[in-house]
C-alpha cells in the first residue's frame, strides 16, 4: 500500500489513516533506520546478524520498522532482511518507507485514486534517480515540488515518529510507544540525525552498528575513547579528526565542525549504545536495540517492566530488568515489604479496629500509618509492590505467561494479589482469546446482555454450578460469600441475586429468623482489605483462566497451589461442558476442538498424577481420592471423576480398588462373592463362615464407605508408618487370628451392612416383586385385590416414598434443584413414569366395570417399564453391563435412521391410501391406516388380498366350497 501527501500533512491524520484505513495495529515499538543513501557492501557475518536481529526485534515486540523506502543504501540492507524473512515464514514485518516523491523513477506510474498499479523496481543505472525497495508493506511518497532532490520527508518523518511515541502501547499500559534511532554507516547527515535524536524531548537513544562504515564507525571510535563526563584524551582527539578528514574528505575547519557535533552527542553518552560484532555481552543486534531503549528511556524499574511487558520479552525483563542491586530491591526485601502490607490488614488487627470505631482510635491509627509512610524505604518498598502487583494484572490480562511465573519467582504474593475487584476486573476483561464465556452467562441469566454489562463473581458461580452440573454448589453463590460481597460493594447487579432463587428469602420459621439476625449481626470490617482476598487464589485464577480459554495460563496455574489432582478434574469438567454447550450452539467447529483438546489434556493430567502417587504411596493415593474438598463444593476427587466421566480416572488400579472396598463393605469372600453371598441371605448360618476384614485399619461403622475411609481417618495420621504399611504375609497372618476373634453379632452386622449385600437383597426382592406381578397380570382379576397384588402395591408405594426420600436427602439446597439433579439419572425417569402408570392403573383397578378392565390394561403396559428396569441391575455385571451401555448407544443412533425410514414410509403410505381408498371418510384411523400396511410390507407381508379384488373373490369362493 502507498500514499503521495504533502510535506506538511499533519501526522494525526496520517496516523489515522494508517490504523483505520491501512488497518495496521498501533506498533509497541518504533525503530528508525538511517544510513547512508550511496550503496555499500557489508561484511557478510556483520550483514547476516544485521538482517535476523533487526527482524528478530520486530517479530517478537510487534514493531514498525521505518526507513527512507527506496532501494539504495542501508534500505537495501534492510530490504534483503526482509525478504529473507518472507521467504521463510507467513509472518509479515510491518516495514514503511517514507521517501520523497520527487527522486522516484517511474512515479507517473503511481499516480491514481484508489487504484492498484504494477511498478518496475529494476532502477536505471544511468538514471540520478531512485526506485522503491519492494520488499518493504508500505509506503508514504511525501511531496514537495521539488525533483530530483533528498530532504523533502524529513520533517514529516519527524513529526510523525513524534507522534507515534505519543500514544500509548495499550489500555492496559500507560507507558507510550518507544523509538529508537539505529545508525548503519551514512554520511556526515548521520551525525546530525544523532544529534538531533539526542537533543529530542524525551531523547530518542541511539543505536549505532560498528563495522558497518563512516559515520558509525567514527561514532563507534568516539564512544569508545570517551570519558562519562564527555571529555577526550589528546591523542583519541587527533585520531578521531583524521579518521573524519579522510572518511569524509573534508578539510580541517570542516573536520572540527563535524568533531565538535560529535562531542556534543558524546556528552549524552549513556543515551548511545554500540553493536560490536563478536564483543562479549553482545551477540545480537536485536539486544542491543532493546537495551538501549531500557537504559535509554532513563524510566523506572516498573516503566521498565511495563515495557518488557509490552514486547512480551520475559528475557529482557530477567536480564535487564530484574537484577538485585540495578535500581530494584532484594526479594527478600519484597517480602518484607508484603508482610507489612499484609500484617496491616491482619485479622487481629482488623479486630481491633472493628471493636475500636471511635474517633481516637481512628486518628491513632492514622497516626501510624503517617509515621509508616515517612520513611522512605518502605515507602519505596511498598510502591515496588505495587508496581509489581500491576504487573501481574497486566500479564494476566494479556496472557503472558513467562512474565506470571517471573513475577511469582520475584517476590509477588499471588494471596496478597488477588481480591474480588481484580478478579472481576479479569473475568470482564477484552483482552486475550475468544472465549464464549459472555454467551454461557446470558443462557444461564436466560436473556440478552446489555452490551456493557459487567460480570460479577455471582455471575461465575451460576455459571460453574451450570457447567459442573449434579449437585455442585459454587463458593460464590453461598449466602458468606454475597453478604460479603453485598457489604463491599453493595448490590451491583441486584438480578444476579434474585437469578434462580437467589435472593435471600424469608424464612417462616421464628428459630431460623432469630439465626438469621445473628449472621447479619457479624460485623465486616469494610476497611480490611484482607477480607476481601481468597484463602486459595491459584483455585480461584485457574478456573478464571478455564472459563477464558488461556490454556498455556490454566497449565501453569495448575502446577501452582494445593489440590493438583481436584483442579485438573474442575478444569477437565469445565472444559467438556463447554465443549458440549459450543456445539449444541453451532459455534465454530474450531472452537468446539479446541475446548475438547484441552479437556483431554487436563485428564491426562490427572491421571498421569493418580498414576504416580498410586507407584509411590498407596495410601496417599486412596487418600487423594476420597478426601473432601471444601473449596470444590465439599466434593472429592472421585466424584469430580465421575461428574467429567473420566472413564480412564475411574478405570484406574487405585480408583477400582477404592471402589472394591466401598462395594463389598468388610465382607471378604475370594471367589464367587455373589453365590456366597446369596447363600447368606438364603441360610443365614452360613454368614458365620464368610471371611470380614475387621480391624484396627479397616472396621468401620454404618456408612457405605466407612471401611474405605477408616484408612484416612485423621486421628490416626500419627501413628508409626510401619504399622501402616503392611505385609501381605503379615496382613495374612493377622487375618487368621482376626478372623478367630471377630464377634458373631459383629459379623452378622457387617454382613447386613455391607453394601454388595444390599444390592442382592434388593435384586432378589425385585426379581420376587417382578414373579407376582407376572401372576397378577396373568391370572384372572378379582373385584378386589388378592393378597399378591396388595404386596405388589405394598412394594410399588415403599419404592414411590424410597425415591421421595432420596429427593429430600440430596445434597443440593432447594428442592427445586433436588428435583432436577434427581431427574438427570434416567433410571430414575423410568421409575417415575412406571410408578405413575401403575397408580394411575390402581385408580381405575378400584373402579367397577368397564374401568377396572382399563386398570387391567395399564397394568399390563406397565409391566413393560419394570422388565425394562432390570437392565439397570444387569449394569452392575461385568459381563452384562457392557453390552447394556452399548445397546444404549446403539439405540440413540438408532433414531436417525428411524428418521429416515419415517420419510420414506410415510411418502409411501400417502400415497397407497390415496390411490387404493379415494373416498375416505376423515377419521383417525386413515392416519394409522397410512403408516400400518407399509410398516408391515418392510417385512415382507404384501397384504395381496387386498390389493387384488379377483384375488380376494377366488379365497372366497374357496372358503365357501370347503364349508
Amino acid at each position: 500500500m502507498y500514499i503521495r501527501l504533502s510535506y506538511d500533512t499533519k501526522p494525526d491524520n496520517l496516523l489515522h489513516l494508517m490504523v483505520k484505513d491501512w488497518h495496521l495495529e498501533l506498533p509497541t515499538l518504533l525503530i528508525s533506520v538511517h544510513g547512508g543513501l550511496q550503496n555499500f557492501d557489508l561484511q557478510p557475518r556483520l550483514k547476516q546478524v544485521f538482517g535476523k536481529g533487526l527482524i528478530k526485534a520486530a517479530v517478537t515486540t510487534g514493531a514498525w520498522i521505518l526507513t527512507a523506502g527506496i532501494n539504495t543504501g542501508v534500505i537495501r540492507h534492510v530490504g534483503d532482511a526482509l525478504k529473507d524473512h518472507c521467504s521463510k515464514s507467513r509472518g509479515k514485518v510491518c516495514a514503511i518507507g517514507i521517501a520523497p516523491w520527487g527522486i522516484l523513477e517511474s512515479k507517473e506510474d503511481l499516480i491514481g485514486r484508489d487504484v492498484t498499479r504494477p511498478y518496475q523496481t529494476m532502477s536505471n543505472p544511468l538514471s540520478k534517480l531512485a526506485v522503491l525497495n519492494s520488499s518493504h508493506s508500505h509506503f508514504i511518497l511525501c511531496d514537495n515540488g521539488t525533483f530530483g532532490k533528498y530532504g523533502a520527508e524529513v520533517k514529516l518523518r519527524r513529526q510523525l515518529e513524534k507522534h507515534i511515541s505519543l500514544q500509548k502501547i495499550n489500555t492496559r499500559l500507560g507507558q507510550g510507544v518507544p523509538l529508537v534511532c539505529l545508525i548503519v554507516e551514512g554520511g556526515p547527515n548521520m551525525i546530525t540525525v544523532v544529534l538531533e535524536s539526542l537533543r529530542e524531548e524525551p531523547p530518542v537513544p541511539v543505536v549505532v552498528c560498528d563495522g558497518s562504515g563512516r559515520a558509525s564507525d567514527i561514532l563507534s571510535f568516539a564512544h569508545k575513547h570517551t570519558e562519562n563526563e564527555g571529555t577526550i584524551s589528546d591523542d583519541a582527539r587527533d585520531q578521531l579528526l583524521v579518521s573524519i578528514q579522510k572518511t569524509f574528505n573534508y578539510s580541517k575547519n570542516q573536520s572540527q565542525q563535524i568533531f565538535l557535533m560529535i562531542m556534543e552527542c558524546m556528552k549524552r553518552r549513556e543515551l548511545i549504545t554500540v553493536f560490536r560484532l563478536g564483543s562479549e555481552g553482545q551477540q545480537d543486534i536485536e539486544m542491543a536495540i532493546l537495551t538501549a531503549l531500557l537504559k535509554g528511556t532513563n524510566a523506572s524499574a516498573s516503566d521498565q517492566l511495563s515495557l518488557a511487558l509490552a514486547w512480551n520479552r520475559v528475557d529482557i525483563a530477567r536480564n535487564q530488568i530484574f537484577v538485585y542491586g540495578h535500581n530494584l530491591p532484594p526479594a527478600s526485601a519484597v517480602a518484607s515489604a508484603t508482610s507489612i502490607v499484609k500484617a496491616k490488614s491482619s485479622p487481629a488487627a482488623s479486630q481491633g479496629m472493628a471493636k475500636c470505631r471511635g474517633k481516637w482510635g481512628k486518628g491513632g491509627k492514622a497516626k501510624a500509618d503517617v509515621q509508616e509512610e515517612m520513611d522512605p524505604r518502605k515507602l519505596e518498598l511498598l510502591n515496588w509492590v505495587s508496581s509489581l502487583e500491576q504487573a501481574m494484572m497486566d500479564a494476566l490480562v494479556l496472557d503472558r505467561v513467562d512474565f506470571v511465573k517471573l513475577l511469582i519467582e520475584n517476590g509477588v504474593n499471588i494471596h496478597h494479589f488477588l481480591t474480588i475487584p481484580r478478579l472481576e476486573e479479569l473475568y470482564n476483561t477484552k483482552l486475550g482469546p475468544v472465549n464464549t464465556l459472555n454467551a454461557v452467562v446470558r443462557d444461564v441469566k436466560k436473556g440478552n446482555l446489555p452490551p456493557d454489562y459487567q460480570i460479577t463473581l455471582i455471575d461465575i458461580g451460576l455459571v460453574m454450578e451450570y457447567l459442573m452440573g449434579g449437585a455442585y454448589r459454587c463458593n460464590y453463590t453461598r449466602k458468606s460469600f454475597r453478604s460479603l460481597y453485598n457489604n463491599l460493594y453493595g448490590l451491583k447487579r441486584p438480578k444476579a441475586l434474585k437469578l434462580l432463587g437467589m435472593e435471600d428469602d424469608e424464612p417462616n420459621l421464628k428459630g431460623k429468623k432469630k439465626k438469621k439476625k445473628k449472621e447479619e449481626e457479624v460485623d465486616i470490617d469494610v476497611d480490611d482489605p484482607e477480607v476481601s482476598r481468597f484463602q486459595y487464589p491459584f483455585h480461584e485464577l485457574i478456573v478464571w483462566a478455564v472459563l477464558t480459554r488461556r490454556q498455556k495460563m490454566a497449565l501453569f496455574l495448575w502446577q501452582r497451589g494445593e489440590e493438583a489432582m481436584a483442579k485438573a478434574l474442575v478444569a477437565c469438567k469445565l472444559y467438556k461442558a463447554m465443549a458440549h454447550e459450543s456445539s449444541v450452539s453451532e459455534l465454530v467447529d474450531d472452537i468446539f476442538q479446541d475446548l475438547d483438546n484441552n479437556s483431554k489434556e487436563f485428564g491426562t493430567l490427572a491421571y498421569e498424577l493418580l498414576d504416580q502417587a498410586y507407584k509411590h504411596d498407596e495410601q496417599v493415593a486412596m487418600k487423594l481420592l476420597t478426601y473432601e474438598l471444601k473449596n470444590w463444593s465439599n466434593s472429592t476427587c472421585l466424584k469430580l471423576a465421575v461428574a467429567a466421566k473420566h472413564r480412564d480416572f475411574i478405570a484406574h488400579t487405585c480408583s477400582q480398588m477404592l471402589l472394591t472396598d466401598m462395594w463389598m463393605g468388610c465382607l471378604r469372600v475370594g471367589k464367587n462373592p455373589g453365590l456366597k453371598v446369596i447363600a447368606g441371605i438364603i441360610l443365614p448360618p452360613s454368614i458365620l463362615l464368610l471371611g470380614f476384614r475387621v480391624g484396627d485399619d479397616t472396621y468401620q461403622g454404618s456408612d457405605d464407605s466407612k471401611c474405605a475411609k477408616d484408612k484416612d481417618d485423621d486421628n490416626k495420621s500419627s501413628r508409626d508408618a510401619t504399622t501402616e504399611a503392611h505385609s501381605k504375609k503379615g496382613d495374612e497372618e493377622d487375618g487368621s487370628k482376626k478372623l478367630r476373634h471377630v464377634p458373631i453379632g459383629r459379623k452378622i452386622y457387617e454382613f447386613y451392612n455391607a453394601p454388595f449385600t444390599k444390592f442382592w437383597f434388593n435384586t432378589i426382592s425385585y426379581l420376587g416383586y417382578l414373579m407376582l406381578y407376572n401372576y397378577i397380570v396373568l391370572v384372572k382379576m378379582e373385584r378386589w385385590p388378592s393378597v399378591q397384588e396388595w404386596l405388589v402395591i405394598s412394594y410399588i408405594l415403599t419404592l414411590g416414598l424410597e425415591k421421595v426420600r432420596q429427593i429430600l436427602m440430596s445434597e443440593p439446597g432447594k428442592l427445586k434443584q433436588k428435583i432436577n439433579v434427581w431427574l438427570e439419572e434416567y433410571w430414575n425417569i423410568t421409575d417415575l413414569v412406571a410408578i405413575s402408570i401403575f397408580l394411575l392403573g390402581l385408580l381405575l383397578r378400584l373402579q367397577p366395570e368397564p374401568y377396572m378392565g382399563y386398570g387391567r390394561v395399564i397394568y399390563c403396559v406397565d409391566i413393560i417399564f419394570w422388565y425394562i428396569r432390570v437392565l439397570d441391575i444387569f449394569g452392575v455385571n461385568k459381563y452384562l453391563g457392557p453390552y447394556v451401555m452399548m445397546i444404549g448407544k446403539m439405540m440413540i443412533d438408532m433414531l436417525y435412521f428411524v428418521v429416515i425410514m419415517l420419510v420414506v414410509l410415510m411418502s409411501f403410505g400417502v400415497a397407497r391410501q390415496a390411490i387404493l381408498h379415494p373416498d375416505e371418510e376423515p377419521t383417525w384411523r386413515l392416519a394409522r391406516n397410512i403408516f400400518y400396511m407399509p410398516y408391515w410390507m418392510i417385512y415382507g407381508e404384501v397384504f395381496a388380498d387386498s390389493i387384488d379384488r379377483k384375488t380376494r373373490i377366488d379365497i372366497y369362493a374357496m372358503e365357501i366350497n370347503r364349508m
